[in-house]
């Protein structure tokens, strides 16, 4: 007898990430280290959640230096990714953005994700954080390298 998954135990299986973008003054410093007053209240949230700040610019070069010290530059999400980050505008645009990891995994259970979702919502549209998203790890919500990287 094969076994049927309903929707909430599949729902159950997904991980999620949230990501933020924020400012452009903010973003340097959040990604540089720099200690500003103002970003305290987020620091202080994250740490509750045991969460950090990944700089999605800084994840996509870390991934293509792995690849190239490897030597596996020969599949399509390292030519995308490349071409990402050796792009002037999406650089700017990717400095921005900031996954948030929890407690060192880039995608965690719905309860994780919902909890701190809650607790950033208050930084949203102000002048700390511009927008929030989530994301979670079914394959057909996530985009593919496109069909140009694919050879």
């Amino acid at each position: 007898m094969a076994e049927t998954t309903t929707h909430a135990e599949a729902h159950d299986e997904l991980k999620y990430q949230l990501r933020i973008q924020m400012p452009d003054a903010f973003a340097h410093s959040a990604r540089s280290g720099t200690v500003v007053a103002e970003l305290q209240p987020l620091w202080d949230v994250l740490e509750k959640h045991d969460a950090q700040l990944v700089c999605q610019f800084d994840a996509f070069a870390g991934f293509c230096e792995r690849l190239e010290r490897s030597g596996e530059m020969e599949n399509a999400m390292y030519r995308w990714t490349k071409a990402t980050i050796d792009d002037p505008d999406k650089k700017a645009k990717y400095v921005k953005i900031f996954t948030i990891y929890v407690a060192g995994e880039e995608v965690y259970d719905a309860a994780a994700a919902d909890s701190l979702a809650r607790d950033m919502q208050q930084f949203v549209g102000g002048t700390v954080i511009e927008t929030m998203s989530r994301y979670d790890t079914n394959p057909a919500n996530n985009p593919q390298p496109p069909e140009k990287y694919r050879s």
